[in-house]
């Protein structure tokens, strides 16, 4: 994710013995990213160097079967349940940011009240549950990306029914970002997504394609700093207030 100078290990064991791993770098208001499938954690690093800077804890694992955590990644909820995991694993109102499978499997780890509880705000990274699931086979086999993940793929888009009328109890601040180009989401998914979630914010990155961490870090970090500017005082915060950011965003 970053320098390991500056960074701290983290180590969560799940209760199938699978070990998950990651880091976390700053002190101030706790920030749990989460990245896309094929991802490592290391593709956070410019966003995390950023909001770390700005007065912000960042905290990014490997999801199981990626990077230097272990475990198979054919079905989805063992996914969502090590996101529900890292979320209690952290001070109570953070923010959450979930890329694309990320942002999925923190959708279902929600579904839980415990880990409800402890999230302030959430940001989606180019992810809806209300994605046409033929458009998105389409676009991982264009992305070559769709070999490997062919069972956890069609396991998620199974869950997506599911998936909607979990968004649409979720009372939590929430904040849409899509990228700009080559990205799966079509104007038709937005639309749904927003009469699913209709207090959502949705922020657009033009020059962004799917993976935004990858093509704009500046612009998805300053998304992610004007979420964690409204983290509300008082949820579990310990009584500190939020860090103010010096990431520029809207």
């Amino acid at each position: 994710m970053t320098d390991p100078a500056t960074s701290r290990p983290r180590r969560l064991t799940r209760p199938d013995s699978v070990v998950l791993h990651g880091e976390e770098i700053g002190t101030g208001p706790s920030v749990l990213l989460l990245h896309a499938g094929g991802e490592q954690r290391q593709v956070w690093t410019p966003v995390t160097t950023l909001l770390s800077a700005a007065g912000f804890r960042c905290v990014a694992y490997d999801q199981r079967g990626h990077g230097e955590s272990g475990g198979e990644r054919k079905t989805f909820a063992p996914c969502a349940a090590d996101v529900g995991a890292m979320v209690l694993a952290e001070p109570p109102g953070c923010l959450v940011v979930g890329a694309s499978l990320g942002g999925l499997a923190t959708l279902a780890a929600l579904a839980d009240p415990a880990v409800r509880d402890r999230v302030a705000r959430l940001v989606l990274v180019d992810v809806v549950p209300d994605i046409d699931p033929a458009r998105a086979r389409r676009f991982l086999a264009d992305a070559g990306v769709l070999d490997g993940y062919t069972e956890l793929v069609e396991d998620i888009l199974a869950q997506l029914p599911r998936l909607r009328r979990l968004t649409a109890t979720l009372d939590l601040p929430l904040r849409l970002v899509r990228a700009g180009t080559d990205t799966p989401l079509s104007d038709d998914d937005i639309a749904r997504f927003r009469n699913t979630a209709p207090h959502a914010t949705v922020t657009e990155i033009p020059q962004a394609g799917h993976l935004v961490a990858r093509d704009q870090p500046a612009a998805l970090a300053a998304a992610i700093a004007t979420e964690c500017r409204h983290l509300r005082l008082g949820r579990g915060m310990g009584g500190r207030t939020a860090a103010r950011s010096r990431v520029g965003g809207p």
